[in-house]
């Protein structure tokens, strides 16, 4: 089993980032704030906007370290990819099977499948933990609803049909998600998914979960050898991490839903957590990002037991041990591709 190393979360803006020896070190105005030995982490996340030295770019991709950039907000930018790794026969099946419709199709349904019935384990949790929480009828028809939807999505003839089931099911998820909010409810009120921009502190706090969980899919991805940028269900679009996109899908609601429950239920993220741009946008202040940022880390070391693999494994491994298991399907060691399933 793979050890989780740290992820490294630059929060200050004007942090400028550069290699010294095997230390990164991190600067503000020319001014040194913080040493580090790189072989201590696995990802590096910075959120400023000065960058980085072409030196500490070269030698983390050397290293497999992986380099992302977002903006303030959250919003991803650009990563740093060193030389590509992996079968080159690997890739090759995973573009054979891109423009496959049918063996696409297949996956596809395995992932949507199990992000819909993951969705519907979070509500079911929230009315065994909470059997009062408001609307408790509603959350109920829902999850019942999402069963309700599993055949069809097993049937499904085209990823176009998959798609219409995927959003109705989306929908459906969302429309209940304001229940499973217990704590500051005149604060965190959450009426419906705002994607760009968001304009809720909730809606505001998704996107930029979303945004991290892809990033880090997107370097699992890479390691198992395979191609994030194409995707069976999300099309090719220029610069779009689609594979990325579609591995995450089966780990949103348990990976970063229930995230952002806890740290609103928990009181650990507060009112004055968030800005308000002139245009109604809603964003995480940097106080926010960094207490969000921390009880990430934390969340990711938790362990868990993966239910396929029968292993512990702590929750900051299970992109890479999904990618894997695609990676093995792709291969053709496995004749379906197993998705994670949460207990």
């Amino acid at each position: 089993m793979k050890r989780l190393l740290n992820t490294l979360y630059v929060t200050t803006p004007n942090a400028y980032l550069s290699l010294d020896g095997e230390n990164v070190v991190i600067s503000v105005e020319r001014k040194e704030i913080k040493r580090l030995p790189l072989h201590n982490f696995e990802n590096i996340v910075t959120f400023g906007w000065q960058g980085a030295s072409p030196a500490l770019m070269r030698h983390v991709s050397e290293l497999g370290i992986g380099l992302a950039f977002f903006s303030k907000s959250g919003r991803f930018l650009c990563r740093v990819e060193g030389e590509v790794r992996g079968n080159v026969l690997l890739r090759r099946e995973q573009y054979r099977i891109a423009d496959n419709s049918e063996r696409s199709l297949r996956i596809s349904i395995n992932m949507i499948g199990a992000k819909t019935a993951n969705s519907r384990s979070v509500l079911m949790r929230a009315l065994r933990d909470h059997p009062l929480i408001p609307s408790a009828e509603s959350v109920r028809s829902a999850a019942d609803y999402l069963a309700g939807s599993m055949e069809k999505l097993r049937c499904a003839d085209s990823i176009d049909e998959l798609r219409g089931l995927e959003g109705v099911n989306a929908s459906m998820y969302f429309s209940v998600f304001d229940s499973l909010i217990l704590q500051n409810k005149s604060d965190f009120s959450f009426d419906t998914r705002e994607k760009h921009p968001p304009t809720d502190p909730v809606n505001a706090l998704l996107s930029f979960c979303y945004s991290m969980l892809a990033n880090e899919c997107a370097s699992a991805l890479t390691a198992a050898g395979l191609d994030p940028y194409v995707g069976f269900m999300h099309t090719d679009r220029p610069g779009r991490k689609s594979l990325a996109l579609d591995l995450m899908e089966e780990l949103r609601s348990v990976y970063c839903d229930r995230f952002v429950l806890s740290l609103i239920n928990l009181r650990q993220i507060k009112p004055d957590d968030f800005v308000e741009k002139e245009n109604g946008t809603v964003l995480l202040s940097d106080e926010g990002r960094k207490t969000l940022l921390s009880a990430w880390q934390k969340r990711k070391q938790e362990t868990i037991e993966h239910p396929f693999l029968g292993e512990k494994c702590e929750w900051g491994l299970l992109p890479l041990l999904q990618a894997q298991l695609l990676a093995r399907h792709i291969r053709g060691d496995m004749d379906e591709y197993p998705p994670y399933l949460w207990r």
